[in-house]
């Protein structure tokens, strides 16, 4: 059953509203992302085509403050809970 009042999710999305793929209509409902089937939690930003997630990397974080990420590979899919 799919609900028509949701956006469909684009390909690559960032929750780093600085972003280019930040798209604000999406996360005005909670989002949710499966990895290789398994949910991840913690996810800044993803691409479904090129199958990859981003991940901060421990508490490290870079010389602007921002979290270290490290980029996983899988099989991508988005879902609103």
């Amino acid at each position: 059953m799919t609900d028509t009042s949701k956006p469909a999710f684009p390909d690559r999305l960032s929750v780093d509203p600085r972003s280019k793929f930040y798209v604000a209509e999406i996360f005005e409902h909670e989002v949710g992302i499966l990895l290789n089937g398994k949910e991840r939690l913690g996810v800044e930003e993803y691409c479904i085509s090129e199958g990859w997630i981003t991940v901060p990397a421990g508490k490290t974080l870079d010389r602007k403050g921002m979290p270290m990420m490290i980029k996983v590979k899988g099989v991508v899919e988005p879902f609103y809970r």
